[in-house]
């Protein structure tokens, strides 16, 4: 009887071991089937060796067990879903065989860190950074679309006292629920001045906890687009005050401590109204200011003379008035100068502007005895301006602009933007200045990505210099607001900014996902 009872006890233990390892085994495969077939699942160093050949951003999950990454694994998942094309995840189990083969050759041991995991990011075929932001969707995201850029402002610790708002419905709850007076700070992540007022913002946020909210939101993607509008965000930042979720006014004191906001904060006063700007021809400037009845005589009076062409509202020719003025001072004032300086306004003076087929601002041209010589684009200091005018020369020919090399690029203006990329399911278009140093640097990797696809009758790659005069209202109805500006347009309607890398990987992979994602739906079709 007693064997008997041995024997039975020994049978429910069997069981019971058998029903642990049956739900053991059920948790690993369950954990194996939250993995996105996006995620690269590496154990060979060959494979690996291929992967960071062929991809330029990777980011790489080293696990010390097939099961020690899971949370991350799961999150990896939905990241991997909205970087498809701009980047790569992969994952090294450590734990099996081949796996802990690779991670010794690559020198990585996941089970000295926290959790048995290790995320270590490779660029253009070496290795880049450990990732060291926060485990979030909404900051790896970020980081594989711009794995040099700077963090988001919420993984600031010191920005912890600013609400960071995501989404619309997010703002309207917090509207909605907030007793207390709110100062919403709408910025994008790219613009200088939002830079500049982040720590000063944030500082006012741990002043004033408790009495008001100062909030956070980049309203930046197009999906903002109604909200921008519906409280005049027109540049950035944009700071909008509310109390019981109304709004009341805006803050504009960009150059503001955090003391002068927690101080209007206490008493919030809308803007005063700015003293018109005084026009450079009424001030007390050296220079001669002609108009489009006086430009004719003037040149006829003086055999040597150069004449800026400008705008008030442009801010290289702000830039440049103070050397001008100086140059006057010393060149229009003495008997034996060799040649004097005028300007012109030719948002006034249109004809004269029209005339000269004026395009972009400033420009600078050089008349002698009445007649148009040379335009100088590279005379914009007082030193250069006194010197050309003593020994006048021909400019060096100016830099074959990119219209005019070869490439399959569409290059685009107001007159034929809708119709041509109508044609096109879809279509790349780089907003662009000729001057524009981020500008020049896309423009190899942007023409290359074009000639890739050249064959293809439903992609175009497409650019708009918008310093053309007809060009500008175009880029201003896209919404360019800096240079470059990346729109994704489905035959001919815009559908979103891309954000991606601006090399050919990223300008190449976006639009591979997109033929990927063609081909998916025909086989669903099918």
């Amino acid at each position: 009887m007693a064997s008997w009872n041995r024997y039975g006890s020994r049978m429910r233990e069997l069981k019971m071991y058998t029903f642990v390892f049956l739900v053991c085994m059920v948790s690993v495969l369950q954990a194996a089937v939250k993995v996105s077939p996006l995620i690269e699942k590496v154990s060979e160093h060959k494979d690996f060796k291929k992967l960071l050949r062929t991809r330029t951003n990777v980011l790489v999950l080293y696990t010390k067990s097939a099961t020690s990454g899971d949370s991350k694994l799961k999150l990896l998942s939905d990241v991997a879903q909205v970087i498809k094309g701009q980047g790569t995840i992969a994952w090294v189990n450590c734990g099996d065989s081949e796996g802990r083969k690779l991670c010794k050759k690559v020198k990585v041991d996941p089970s000295s860190k926290s959790g048995g995991a290790d995320l270590l990011h490779y660029k253009d075929g070496t290795f880049h950074t450990e990732y060291n932001r926060p485990a979030t969707y909404k900051s790896m995201v970020a980081f594989l679309k711009d794995p040099t850029g700077p963090p988001l402002w919420e993984e600031n610790p010191d920005a912890e006292d600013v609400v960071h708002v995501e989404t619309e419905k997010d703002f309207r709850k917090l509207l909605k629920r907030e007793e207390r007076p709110i100062l919403m700070m709408f910025y994008a992540p790219w613009c200088g001045v939002c830079k500049r007022m982040q720590p000063v913002f944030q500082q006012a946020a741990t002043e004033t906890k408790g009495s008001y909210v100062l909030a956070g939101m980049n309203v930046h993607p197009a999906e903002f687009d109604g909200l921008k509008q519906e409280y005049n965000v027109k540049g950035y930042p944009t700071f909008c005050y509310f109390e019981k979720g109304k709004f009341l006014h805006h803050y504009e004191n960009y150059g503001g401590t955090a003391k002068d906001i927690a101080d209007w904060m206490k008493n919030p006063q809308p803007p005063q109204p700015k003293a018109p700007e005084v026009q450079w021809s009424e001030t007390d400037s050296p220079v001669f200011h002609l108009t489009d009845d006086s430009l004719d005589g003037f040149l006829e009076e003086h055999p040597s003379a150069l004449v800026m062409f400008y705008a008030p509202w442009c801010g290289h020719c702000k830039k440049m008035k103070p050397e001008y003025d100086e140059a006057a001072e010393y060149l229009n004032k003495d008997k034996n100068s060799p040649g004097v300086l005028a300007a012109v306004d030719t948002t006034i003076h249109k004809a004269v502007g029209e005339r000269f087929k004026i395009s972009g601002f400033p420009t600078v041209k050089y008349f002698e005895m009445g007649e148009e010589k040379f335009t100088l684009p590279h005379l914009r200091s007082k030193d250069k301006i006194i010197e050309f005018l003593q020994n006048p020369q021909a400019p060096p020919p100016p830099e074959q602009s990119w219209e005019d090399k070869p490439s399959s690029v569409s290059h685009l203006g107001m007159e034929d933007f809708r119709e041509a990329l109508k044609k096109k399911k879809h279509a790349l278009v780089m907003f662009y200045a000729p001057w524009c140093p981020h500008c020049k640097n896309a423009v190899p990797h942007f023409t290359t990505a074009a000639d890739l696809f050249k064959e293809d009758r439903k992609i175009a790659y497409a650019a708009v210099d918008c310093t053309k005069g007809p060009n500008q209202e175009l880029c201003k109805q896209e919404g360019v607001e800096g240079y470059p500006t990346f729109n994704y347009y489905n035959y001919g309607k815009f559908a979103e900014k891309y954000n991606g890398e601006r090399g050919e990987a990223g300008f190449i992979g976006f639009m591979r996902s997109l033929r990927g994602r063609d081909q998916g739906k025909r086989k669903d079709e099918l």
